[in-house]
């Protein structure tokens, strides 16, 4: 396979943060600008991953969800979305979505033994949802609920219209008692310096990204109820302990009734 080292690449930027291994030069010299314009985006990268796994473990425990579509998978690290949901739930299946080739040669790798029917991977994009839910329905029970995670995805959808309109075809498309969880930057939080940040990256990386306020993200979840507490900083979103110091990054889970 064939990948391309520059420029700095989001998945290998993110891994880079996050403390792996599948970088390159590139990535790290982005990632260590954008540091040191924003040092607070290394705790943004595990408080979203964090996120993560406390929504696949309330899903398929409490709200009994124990199917997953995981859309702009990124690089493997720890507490995969399928390693979360089989240690709730043994019997729960997951969709790795992701149209990078390098997500997706790690993804082959990263279900090597996993039991089988558990864990497909599909390549796909995010503008596609049509598309993607197809392709999940092989592996998935439409008849029963199914949760669609979109952590740090929607970010590179840049226009508001085009976001909404993927996050509304991906509704339509689920089964009632279904859920979607989001992840999203914000400018909301982060001040000057995360502005700062983001205008480094979108100069030296790829593919570009935007923040969007709570309005704007409201608006992408309006034909969904949130659970409480609603649409918070990622790290207020149900905290096992006492909530660490909010990031610059919202998070909220909504049910399709």
């Amino acid at each position: 396979m064939s990948v391309n080292a520059e420029p700095a690449h989001t998945a290998r930027v993110w891994d880079y943060w996050l403390g792996g291994r599948d970088h390159f030069l590139a990535d790290r010299e982005v990632g260590d600008r954008v540091r040191a314009l924003y040092p607070q985006i290394a705790q943004v990268a595990r408080a979203d991953r964090e996120f993560l796994a406390r929504v696949v473990r309330y899903l398929a425990t409490t709200a009994n969800v124990a199917q997953f579509i995981d859309i702009g998978t990124g690089l493997p690290t720890a507490q995969n979305t399928h390693e979360v949901a089989l240690r709730a739930a043994p019997d729960a299946r997951v969709v790795y979505v992701d149209n990078d080739p390098l997500v997706l040669a790690h993804a082959r790798a990263l279900l090597v033994g996993v039991p089988a029917g558990a864990t497909a991977y599909l390549d796909a994009d995010l503008r596609e949802p049509e598309a993607i839910l197809r392709g999940a329905a092989r592996t998935l029970d439409f008849d029963r609920p199914v949760a669609v995670l979109l952590l740090g995805i929607l970010n590179f959808v840049l226009d508001d219209d085009e976001a909404a309109d993927v996050v509304d075809r991906l509704v339509d498309g689920l089964p009632p008692g279904s859920y979607l969880a989001l992840s999203h930057p914000t400018l909301e939080l982060g001040g000057e310096a995360n502005e700062a940040a983001m205008g480094f990256w979108n100069a030296h990386a790829t593919p570009p990204i935007t923040a969007r306020p709570r309005a704007a993200l409201a608006r992408l979840l309006r034909r969904l109820d949130l659970l409480p507490p609603g649409l918070v900083p990622c790290t207020h979103w149900r905290p096992t302990g006492e909530p660490a110091p909010a990031v610059a990054q919202f998070g909220a889970v909504g049910r399709k009734v």
